[in-house]
């Protein structure tokens, strides 16, 4: 239906993006992936993926076609919808996803919260072909973040609970995560915290 929709950023969360063209404002899920692409950003381009389903119509948006074809290509698996394919994204690149897959590593893949290892198995299964030249261009680098401690801790354990974890083991999670490099972005802080929840 729409391929992408580009305009002003007119709200940004780790969860969702708000973007702004032609007096309208366009609501997109997103994952901390394209958070993290866009989130200096005024104007942005978010590829789209638009999902009917019987309570409600979806429209996902991602920083990249590459993103946005691995979650085509996940959502495809069954059993895994759009809310699992996003916190799979939220947790790993799709470079990450694709070396998962291509080595095999499903208990890896199980870290995602919501994943079971047969559901991880079954996309490892389904995919392993198919993700072969995916993630082929490199990773984009993270801009550093120029925050203090307390505005990085602040921030993801605000992320984490937007996501759905309970507030405890978010701060339990971020703290240990800070005290042990505390040099990383806020984005850096939420994929490993995600990875330990």
């Amino acid at each position: 239906m729409y391929d992408y929709i580009q305009g002003a950023v007119a709200e940004l969360t780790p969860a969702y993006a708000v973007i702004e063209t032609g007096g309208i404002g366009y609501y997109l899920i997103i994952s901390l992936q394209t958070y993290a692409e866009i989130e200096n950003m005024e104007n942005a381009r978010l590829y789209t993926h638009f999902t009917v389903r019987e309570d409600a119509q979806v429209l996902y948006g991602f920083a990249s076609r590459q993103e946005r074809d691995i979650f085509r290509l996940l959502i495809s698996v069954s059993g895994v919808g759009g809310n699992t394919a996003r916190m799979i994204l939220s947790t790993y690149s799709p470079a990450e996803l694709a070396n998962i897959i291509s080595t095999e590593n499903a208990v890896l893949l199980k870290n995602v919260k919501g994943l079971g290892l047969k559901t991880a198995q079954k996309i490892i299964v389904e995919l392993k072909d198919k993700t072969a030249g995916i993630a082929s261009g490199g990773e984009t680098p993270t801009a550093a973040r120029q925050t203090n401690d307390s505005e990085q801790y602040a921030e993801a354990v605000a992320a984490l609970a937007m996501l759905g974890f309970g507030k405890a083991p978010s701060e339990k999670a971020v703290k240990a995560i800070v005290q042990e490099n505390p040099a990383l972005g806020v984005e850096d802080i939420i994929r490993l915290a995600l990875k330990r929840l």
